[in-house]
């Protein structure tokens, strides 16, 4: 049995392009309500009991997809470099793999 690699890796950036564009919708999916009641996994949070810099990014960023930009600011003011960070660097692999998917 031969395997076409050209055949193989078109059929990866296939799999990696609908991920990619799958991506966001799933993380709007996640209930903000479940996330607040998450213990912290800070190890600073955690041995120092004090907020690193990180500290609320992940609820800051679903804020921002659920467009509530007002509880995202107040989880962590780094929302406002992050999260158009991340959707900038979402639509640069999205039009990557999509175009190494239509060749």
């Amino acid at each position: 049995m031969n395997i076409n690699p050209k055949r193989s890796n078109r059929i990866f950036n296939k799999l990696s392009f609908s991920i990619i564009l799958v991506l966001p919708v799933l993380l709007y999916l996640v209930p903000l309500d479940w996330l607040n009641k998450q213990h912290t996994i800070c190890l600073f949070k955690n041995i120092f009991g004090i907020d690193c810099y990180g500290c609320g990014i992940t609820r800051a960023v679903l804020s921002g997809l659920h467009l509530n930009f007002e509880d995202a600011i107040n989880y962590n003011i780094m929302v406002i470099i992050v999260l158009p960070l991340l959707i900038y660097i979402w639509i640069r692999k999205t039009m990557s793999l999509y175009n190494k998917t239509s060749t």
